[in-house]
């Protein structure tokens, strides 16, 4: 079955960074179009960023320049690179696998406070 494990999570300085990684399995990850979202205490959960199979990419206006997305296909995983960050990035992430009817992990939090 698919299963999307998240990892990379936890506290940070403002201005500090932080990789958060996605472990995937159970579907051709190579072929999907994969996603970190982001959802805030008392919020919708929101669109971070997206990378296509071939690579093209697509960021939150409030990440751009802050934040990379990364795939590697032969190891099935799939990345975010956070830097500068703001406690307004506070939030759990999710992976997101853009297949089917879209599967998600089960999230890893991040708290960007000092």
């Amino acid at each position: 079955q698919v299963q999307l494990v998240e990892s990379g999570g936890g506290l940070v300085l403002p201005g500090g960074s932080l990789r958060l990684s996605c472990a995937a399995s159970g579907f051709r990850f190579s072929v999907a179009t994969m996603g970190w979202y982001r959802q805030a205490p008392g919020k919708q959960r929101e669109l971070v960023a997206t990378i296509s199979s071939g690579g093209n990419t697509n960021y939150a206006d409030s990440v751009k320049g802050r934040f990379t997305i990364s795939r590697d296909n032969a190891k099935n995983s799939l990345y975010l690179e956070m830097n500068s960050l703001k406690p307004e990035d506070t939030a759990v992430y999710y992976c997101y696998a853009g297949i089917l009817a879209g599967y998600w992990g089960q999230g890893t939090q991040v708290t960007v406070s000092s």
